[in-house]
């Protein structure tokens, strides 16, 4: 990949792989931290991307480790509230409530990987499941597994019917 190419991949995918890191941070600078530095690992080893998958798939794999890695190394551990609300419904329609987005927010933090960064990267991400399958290099009905079980572990977490 030549540098022009290069940047042409940064202008046209930066807002994307920024969401996407913003999904999994909640953190405006944490963000465009591991973003930037996505970026430049990226541009470093150009020669090792295959073509086995869209290049924003590569870069936000890429931003992905480095974000977990980050996470790793801040060792934080969120426990979940005791005072979910009991609600009807779905997931999806309680985050428009504000006050349940923010509890399923915590509930979500709480959640065990893969889990929690396969439910975010659909819903806040907007991504298709073969899209995240390719994130984690899996295969799309893993990805459709995965984020059901999600769904259905965050239900229970929120204690809905």
């Amino acid at each position: 990949m030549a540098r022009e190419e290069f940047e042409k991949l940064y202008e046209a995918c930066y807002m994307k792989v920024f969401s996407y890191v913003m999904t999994l941070a909640g953190d405006r600078s944490l963000a465009e931290e591991v973003t930037q530095e996505a970026f430049f690992r990226a541009c470093a080893k150009q020669d090792s991307f295959r073509g086995g998958s869209d290049e924003v798939t590569w870069v936000c794999a890429i931003a992905r480790n480095l974000f977990l890695d980050e996470r790793r190394r801040q060792a934080r551990h969120t426990a979940v509230p005791e005072d979910l609300p009991d609600a009807a419904g779905s997931i999806e329609k309680l985050i428009a409530d504000k006050d349940s987005s923010f509890r399923i927010h915590l509930a979500l933090h709480a959640l065990e990987e893969p889990f929690r960064e396969v439910f975010e990267l659909r819903i806040f991400g907007e991504l298709s499941f073969r899209e995240v399958g390719q994130i984690f290099g899996k295969t799309e009905n893993w990805a459709r597994v995965t984020y059901h079980r999600a769904r259905l572990k965050l239900q229970e977490r929120m204690e809905i019917q």
